[in-house]
Formats: structure tokens, sequence, C-alpha cells
């Protein structure tokens, strides 16, 4: 059972007691005995900064936790559980506004210390399974991340609690939740996943990305949330049903926005615009359980030259339409095709045999870098883009001199990628290409720059072939999904290149055209749009993201102002008794 507690409310499953004579007039009420297994709301729940047991808030929610610690903490767990679901694998999208509803209901009326225990709590319950796929790099890679991204939400969980207290609390949340995200897109290490936004691929919902952004979306999403919230925490008593009604109609409202994004006439392709044939050519690698074995260089490099080759049989023998571009996905060569002969003549001979440009993901030495390469036929190896946003302890080790003294994990990159500072534009005839490297997709700045240089055809090379020896596909769908939002976000067809999957072509509306499975070798074709139109999501940039962080950090601050008068209040109060 659930205990709610309060002046406005009831044990969950018990009737309401009917006022003594004299209760309405402010005398006793007798009370009816608790239950003996309910949990209860104890003095230790006021500690730490709470405002003082049994006083209601004038603005915000009532200052009173409505459940008992106990449950409030189960009631996080849930919400960080749901809001995975909503991601893929599952990808249940019409979960995603649960999560925010019940961190709302498990935070209120909670001090300091149980805020952090319920943030702590939800973050563990959203970022463990979301980033399970990590266990296949490594068992402690995955813990590390998981628990940190956990710890950086408790201490912002802190703040949410604060902006409860406000008079627009759900709007000061779904600010929240944009300001949180903001910061964990840059800070400590740049980690993008878990953003609410990302989880509406194929949703009527997502084409407000082309509107304002992934945080736009983000912002719909928790707003609904946070009316839902209010919803569950208004006074249910008889007679107060009619309190029920303002929170009833904003949640309708919210949710009913976030929905009319479907109807949104954005991501449509004109009669008219010109378009090129695109195939994206998934290799595969070995089925490995070890990392050398795995990653092969010669073999995996082998399999897409063989893949392309055959590609070209086809279209010499007329059963394929010769494409105007080819792209081999993120490491389709670990061997640096300058330092090694061998490797050069592959990959010349496949872009000789398809005698079309194509795109090769290469790592390059001196310095060691990521790279997206363009060949073409009797040329070799022309401009190149090199990845920008580094993948922290994957090509990089932040603080590395000061871990170097802790632990000998950074011997497991002994030398940092060096990063690219631009966009780069491929020009093949009709076509100009932005290229993203798999971690880059989830960066709003990243995709949108390519974008403003001009692209009208964008792509994404990735290797995901560590994160699913196991057979898990979270980390791909997961990356697809994003790829999906990328499209609509900025109204361009997304070509998505993998070396064991999921390899994709994705329309500018977000629609999979077409997909492949994982650990097989197959090359995907398809004729797409090359627009050259600019969204707004990508005219204003960062600019939603930036205004919605600072209302929200001015919004926390007048919140901690109104909290530190309250406790000076208490104890002069106290001090004076």
């Amino acid at each position: 059972m659930i205990t709610l507690t309060g002046p406005e409310s009831t044990s969950a499953g018990l009737p309401t007691a009917p006022p003594a004579p004299g209760g309405a007039a402010g005398g006793p009420v007798p009370a009816a005995p608790a239950a003996a297994s309910a949990p209860v709301v104890t003095a230790a729940h006021t500690a730490a900064g709470a405002p003082a047991a049994g006083r209601s808030s004038r603005r915000g929610l009532p200052d009173e936790p409505r459940l008992a610690l106990g449950w409030a903490l189960l009631a996080a767990v849930a919400g960080g559980l749901i809001l995975t679901a909503a991601f893929p694998p599952a990808g249940a999208w019409p979960l995603a506004p649960l999560g925010p509803a019940l961190l709302v209901v498990a935070l209120q009326g909670r001090s300091l210390r149980a805020s952090f225990a319920v943030g702590l709590l939800f973050g563990l319950a959203l970022f463990v399974p979301l980033l399970s796929w990590l266990i296949n790099l490594a068992w402690y890679a995955w813990a590390a991340l998981a628990i940190a991204e956990a710890v950086i939400f408790a201490l912002l969980a802190v703040g949410q609690r604060m902006l409860l207290s406000l008079r627009a609390w759900p709007v000061a949340v779904a600010g929240w939740w944009v300001a949180a995200e903001a910061l964990r897109n840059r800070w400590p290490y740049a980690f993008p996943w878990g953003r609410l936004a990302m989880s509406q691929a194929g949703a009527p919902t997502a084409p407000w990305t082309a509107i304002g952004g992934a945080p736009l979306l983000s912002f719909l999403l928790a707003l609904a949330g946070g009316t839902l919230a209010w919803l569950l925490l208004a006074p249910g008593t008889a007679g107060r049903l009619r309190r029920r009604l303002v929170p009833a109609l904003a949640l309708a409202g919210a949710v009913g926005l976030a929905l009319a994004g479907g109807l949104l006439p954005v991501d449509q392709v004109p009669a008219g615009t010109p378009s090129a044939t695109i195939a994206a050519v998934q290799g595969s690698v070995p089925h490995a359980r070890n990392l050398p074995d795995l990653l092969r260089a010669t073999t995996v490099t082998t399999n897409h030259a063989a893949a392309t080759e055959k590609l070209a049989g086809q279209v010499r023998a007329g059963h394929r339409r010769a494409p105007d571009l080819v792209i081999w996905p993120e490491n389709s060569t670990d061997l640096d095709p300058m330092e090694y002969p061998p490797v050069f003549g592959t990959i010349t001979a496949a872009v000789q045999a398809i005698d079309r440009p194509v795109l090769v993901g290469e790592v390059l030495r001196n310095p060691l870098r990521n790279v997206g390469q363009l060949w073409t036929p009797g040329r070799g190896p022309g401009p190149l883009y090199v990845k920008r946003q580094l993948v922290p302890f994957g090509e990089y080790i932040p603080f590395r001199g000061l871990l170097s003294h802790i632990t000998s994990l950074v011997a497991l990159q002994p030398e940092n990628f060096t990063a690219g500072r631009r966009a780069v534009v491929f020009h093949v005839g009709p076509i100009r290409l932005g290229d993203v490297i798999c971690y880059e997709v989830g960066f709003d700045g990243l995709v949108s720059s390519e974008v403003k240089a001009g692209a009208n055809l964008l792509t994404v090379q990735t290797n995901d072939a560590t994160f699913e020896v196991d057979g898990q596909l979270g980390e791909s769908l997961q990356q697809l999904a994003m790829a999906r939002i990328r499209a609509v976000e900025s109204d361009r067809a997304v070509v998505v290149a993998s070396t064991t999957g999921v390899s994709a072509i994705i329309a500018p509306d977000g629609s999979l055209v077409a997909r492949t499975g994982t650990w097989r070798q197959a090359v995907l074709e398809s004729r797409v749009p090359l627009l050259h139109t600019i969204t707004l999501a990508d005219r204003v940039g960062a600019g939603p993201e930036y205004l919605i962080t600072t209302l929200t950090v001015a919004a926390f601050g007048w919140a901690a102002y109104g909290w530190a008068m309250a406790r000076r209040r208490r104890t002069r109060a106290g001090t004076a008794r």
C-alpha cells in the first residue's frame, strides 16, 4: 500500500474520514489508524534543508512529501526503467514522458539528501540497462560510465527538487531536462546518450526537431511528463475533484502539442528535386569473441572490397543500377593505406571496379586520425574529413597524466587520436556529402555544421562490431534512431554505413528506405533526394537550447533564493522560541 501524506491526502485504498463536528472551523479531526504495513514519512525525511513537515508551499507543490521515502525510491527506479524502454531496442516511444513524471512524483517534498538518492536510483535504472552493450568492451567500462552518468544525474536532480517550489514548476521541470541534457552533452566527457528526443524516431512528435532541434522536442516531452505529475499529485479527495481539472487540461494540452508535430509541414520533397543513387557497403567482420580477431584489419578491408567488386559485377550485368557514390563504414581499414601498399592496392582495385567515387573509413597515422576519405577512379585518395568529436576512453584518455598514476588501464589507448577542426563537404557531381563518424551523430552542432557548409546529403560512417559481439543491438539501434532524428531535423536523406550492421538509408522524413541485419555482408542501394532547404532548426542552431537553459538557470536561482529565505525564517523562529 502506498501511503499518501499531507493535509489534502488520504492513504491509498482507504476511504476519506468524515470531518468531526467543528472540523471545518479548525477543530481537531480524529485520525484513522494507519495500516501497520504501510510506509510512513518520518522526521528524517525533512532533514538537510527540507521545509518543515506539515507546511505547504504557497507557490509550488506541497512541502510535505506525498510518498514515503521507500515508495519514492521505488518510483524513481520505475521511472528510470520506463524511460529506458522508450529507447531502442524496445523503442516504446510513448513511454518517454512517464520517466520525467515519475521523477517529479519521487522528488516531491523530499529533502536535498533524499533527492540525491532519488536521482541516483533513477539514473542507475536509466543508464545501466541503456548502456548494457558496453559490457562487450569491458564490464568496468560499462560500470564506470553508467555510474558516472547516474551520479551527474543525481546532482542535477537536487536542482529539480528545488524547482518544484516554483508556481510554474511543470515548465521549469521541462527546462531542467533540456539544461541537464545540455550539460551532459558537454561535461565532463561529452556523452549524449539518453536524451529524451532521441527516443522519438518514427514518432509523430519527431517533426518538432525541424523547428527547434532535439532540445525543443525534449522540452515538449518533459512538459508532458511534468503536467502528468501535476495531475497525479493533485488533491483527489471528494469535493476537490474540480482542482484536478486544471492539471488535466494542462496534460491534454501538453500531450496534444507534442503529438501535433505530425501535422507540421516539414520534410516534404518538392517535385523536381534532383536525386542521386547511393550505395552503402556493409562488408562485415569476423564474428569473434576477442577484439584482435574481431578487428582483423586486412580481413575487414578485403570484405568491403569484395562486396564492392560484387556490386560492380551486378551493375555490369544489368542487375543493379550504377551508383553515383559508394560509402564504406568507419574502420573499413585500420591500416593507413599510405603506409601499407597492399591495403592501398585493395582499395584502389575496388574503386576501379565500381568506377565510382568511394568514401572509405580509415585510420591514418602521423598524426593518428579517424577519417572518411574520398577515393576516385584513376586518382586514388583525395579530400578527407577528420572526426571532430572523439570518444572518451576509446579514442583519447581524459586526464591521461593524472590517471596514469592511478591505473594501468590508460595503456588500452596508448596514443590519443587527433581531432578534426572543421566541417567538410565532399563534391561528387550534384552530390554535396556531409559526413559524421559514429559517435558524432549524437551532437547537434556537428550535424548542423555539415548542412550549413552546403551538404545536401548526410552520411554516418560507423563501426558497431565491438558492441554487438554477444548479439546485443542496443548501441546500433540507438545510433540508428539518432540518425533518423537528424534526417528530420535537417531535412536531409541520411546514409548509415556500418561494418556489421545496422546499415540503413533514411528518407528526409526519418522513415527507413532500406536497412540491413547484423553480422552479414550486404549492399544497400537507393535513389535519394538532394535537398538544399535549410530548416528553422538549422538556422537557429543552439539558440533554443541556450534560451531554455538560461531561463532554467534563472528559475533555479530564484528557487534557491526562496529556499534560503525560508531556512533563515525557520532559524529565526527557532531562536525566538
